[in-house]
């Protein structure tokens, strides 16, 4: 089979000295591998939805160490709730990536995440990637490359917009690591409806769930959002726990560096940027606004209960004190923003 350049992840172009704490957690992580091998724990790749554009892919999967089960090729989907917390993460080789015949090495990083850019000559629409190690079978992914005719795009958040929380942010993480079942989380009233129009209104738009949620539940949120017909698009979410540089990963910074990066990537999108008012995606979409006003055709605030409002920490008042010529849109759920953004042109 052909075989491309080894493709490489920023943190390999430029590698940095580790904040001491990252040291001491991948210290930890070693102890863990090292046992659980032992054990009997065998590699297992939890594969993400991937996106694209005509010439490249964006690859996203996990691998961790999980217990053999020969009768099951896909035990990742198991891996949830206090499973995916305690998943022990595998960092010490390379994963390969199968894209239109041509196999590509792709390294994972501390966490045991992938996340790389590689070659791959495919039409626009659907299509589906294998992902495997050395010692692993193959897995398939989703990868929806993005036609260049394209003009609209759609980046959601999560928590608080497309799924109720009714939890405190700093417990946020606890809920999406130790819930069980994603039967025991609610969508919020009308968005399913309101994604559905906007996919049906824009076909070929890419989607792009935006979180500051850790990789351990992307499964869970992935069942969740397929249960409550969510289209399908891409997660974006974060590795927690200690960097090159801080003792603490920062949340807004994983979401504004993934904005640029999509800015980046698809110069010629205009993007619907949908959020709740919550805490901070009214701060980092006017930020994006006013660094690319002609990248952003709305934005879209779900306004929080009162009851929400408080174990969110708060909210803010009178909407985003921005100017400009992008409009800003309120509303307590799905419906109301569709109204919205009807009104506006936004959704036909």
């Amino acid at each position: 089979m052909p075989r491309s350049r080894k493709a490489r992840s920023p943190a390999e172009r430029a590698p940095q000295l580790l904040h001491r704490a990252a040291r001491i957690e991948d210290r930890f992580h070693e102890f863990r591998a090292r046992h659980g091998r032992k054990r009997g724990l065998v590699t297992t790749v939890i594969p993400y939805s991937a996106y694209g554009a005509p010439g490249w892919a964006r690859v996203l999967c996990r691998v961790v160490l999980t217990k053999p089960d020969a009768s099951d090729r896909h035990r990742y989907e198991r891996v949830r709730g206090w499973r995916s917390f305690f998943s022990i993460p595998v960092n010490d080789g390379p994963v390969i990536v199968t894209i239109g015949g041509i196999e590509h090495e792709v390294m994972v990083d501390r966490g045991g995440v992938v996340d790389a850019r590689v070659e791959a000559s495919l039409e626009p629409g659907w299509h589906e990637l294998l992902l495997r190690t050395a010692d692993t079978d193959p897995v398939t992914a989703p990868l929806f490359i993005v036609d260049p005719n394209t003009r609209f795009g759609i980046v959601s958040d999560v928590d608080d917009t497309v799924m109720v929380t009714y939890l405190p942010r700093p417990f946020l993480a606890a809920w999406n690591t130790f819930v069980l079942d994603e039967h025991a989380r609610n969508a919020v009233p009308g968005m399913p409806v309101l994604y559905d129009r906007l996919a049906k209104a824009n076909p070929g738009a890419p989607i792009i769930y935006l979180s500051t949620g850790a990789w351990n539940v992307a499964p869970t949120l992935t069942r969740f959002m397929t249960r409550n017909l969510y289209p399908q698009g891409a997660l974006l979410l974060t590795d927690w726990g200690p960097t090159h540089d801080r003792l603490f990963r920062s949340g807004r910074a994983h979401k504004e560096e993934n904005l640029e990066r999509l800015a980046v990537d698809f110069p010629d999108l205009r993007w619907l940027l949908i959020g709740d008012d919550g805490q901070h995606d009214e701060d980092i979409y006017g930020s994006f606004v006013e660094r690319h006003p002609d990248r952003v055709i709305a934005v879209a605030i779900r306004q929080l209960s009162t009851s929400e409002a408080v174990f969110a920490g708060g909210r803010r008042h009178g909407g985003h004190p921005g100017s400009g010529k992008t409009p800003w849109v309120y509303a307590p759920d799905g419906a109301g923003l569709s109204s919205q953004l009807t009104a506006l042109g936004v959704l036909g």
